[in-house]
């Protein structure tokens, strides 16, 4: 989630026109909803409010949230406990592919994109060469050349497959724990509660195929138009429930969430970003909407103190679904990283591992290592048995 959607949300009630593409994004309820009390949003900002909050259950001076569910012998009992020795894994990426031009919502400036540049040494140029020629001739006796990346514009881990730190959404000036922005924020990120206190995460991860369900069962007025490739996709967005949730534990015959699990729910959303088809780009970035979970099944998941709950949209909670009319912005955000210190895990791909019915996998990523980042998009992968 991009924190510069934040400042255009607070500023504009309803309707955001983002991009160049002119993308809309239904960001705000109509009136007249009233909020269930499940539903209504907590007042982080207010320091009066503070004490209901923080410190934290794992202790005031906690920097991870929930990793601290991940232990050693979680992490034991889930390798052994979830595959087979005597069957074969395969191996899943869970990570969107990424392409120069990949979409990513742009409300506010300075913009954010994926755009790689090929720097190129030892050898001539081809004809009509776009990148960087670093130099012609290859070095030493062996003829040495070389390709590197560099990169274009205004870089950003806030793109593609994600997980979102404890430092990236707060309230005002409050932040996991009740760190404050003023005392953290740094020239080159934040001085606590930073990608290098992530680390590699090996864990139980758990699917909840939302969409499959709905195939399933026959509830076709829950879906949308299908992506260009043909793929069934929640509705533009509809709310994901707690019935959904525990309709696709069913499903997948998951029997519980454990503390440090990874939470996955799939919509299907993902597919249109497969053949990079315009209007399927157009409607992934928010044209009518983004399927998700809301305040309510945020705090239900809570409880089971997961290490990331995530999807395979860009945002996790729904946009554009009248769930209340208070003018709260992306509160489910706000609900899971500063109050209960869960990663949330965007852009997913959960296609292939929903095809093979593998709902219970080993669940590994290890963000990029990088002091004060807010994010880190290293593609997750998954451990399976079909």
């Amino acid at each position: 989630m991009n924190v510069d959607l934040l400042r255009v949300f607070l500023s504009r009630r309803g309707v955001l026109t983002a991009g160049a593409a002119g993308t809309l994004l239904a960001t705000l309820p109509a009136p007249g909803h009233a909020a269930a009390p499940d539903d209504v949003p907590f007042d982080y900002a207010d320091p009066a409010n503070l004490r209901d909050w923080a410190p934290s259950r794992y202790g005031p001076h906690d920097q991870r949230g929930t990793l601290n569910e991940v232990t050693p012998a979680k992490t034991a009992r889930v390798l052994r406990q979830t595959l087979d020795p005597n069957r074969p894994v395969r191996t899943y990426n869970l990570g969107a592919l990424m392409w120069n031009g990949f979409p990513a919502i742009q409300p506010y400036p300075p913009e954010r994109r994926h755009e790689l540049r090929l720097l190129l040494g030892g050898y001539p140029a081809p004809a009509g060469f776009g990148g960087h020629v670093a130099f012609t001739d290859p070095f030493g006796a062996n003829k040495l050349s070389v390709h590197e990346e560099r990169f274009a514009g205004s870089t950003t881990f806030q793109i593609g497959s994600q997980l979102d730190g404890l430092n990236h959404v707060g309230a005002a000036e409050f932040f996991y724990n009740g760190l404050r922005g003023p005392d953290i924020a740094r020239d080159h990120g934040t001085a606590k509660l930073g990608a290098e206190h992530v680390g590699p995460i090996v864990t139980r991860g758990v699917l909840l195929d939302i969409v499959g369900v709905k195939v399933a069962t026959g509830q076709h007025d829950d879906l949308g138009a299908p992506a260009s490739g043909g793929g069934p996709v929640l509705k533009e967005n509809y709310r994901v429930t707690v019935e959904d949730i525990k309709q696709a534990m069913e499903f997948g015959r998951i029997d519980r969430i454990d503390p440090g699990d990874a939470v996955l729910l799939r919509t299907g959303w993902n597919q249109l970003l497969a053949r990079r088809d315009p209007g399927d780009i157009a409607r992934w970035g928010g044209s009518g909407g983004v399927p998700g979970i809301y305040l309510r099944e945020a705090r239900f998941l809570a409880k089971f103190r997961p290490v990331l709950i995530g999807s395979d949209t860009w945002t996790l909670e729904v946009m554009g679904n009248p769930v209340n009319n208070d003018g709260s912005v992306i509160p489910v955000h706000q609900e899971l990283l500063m109050r209960h210190g869960i990663r949330i895990a965007e852009s997913y791909a959960l296609d292939q591992l929903a095809a093979d019915g593998v709902h219970e996998f080993v669940f590994i990523v290890t963000p990029q290592y990088v002091e004060g980042a807010t994010c880190g998009n290293t593609p997750p992968a998954a451990l399976g048995q079909p």
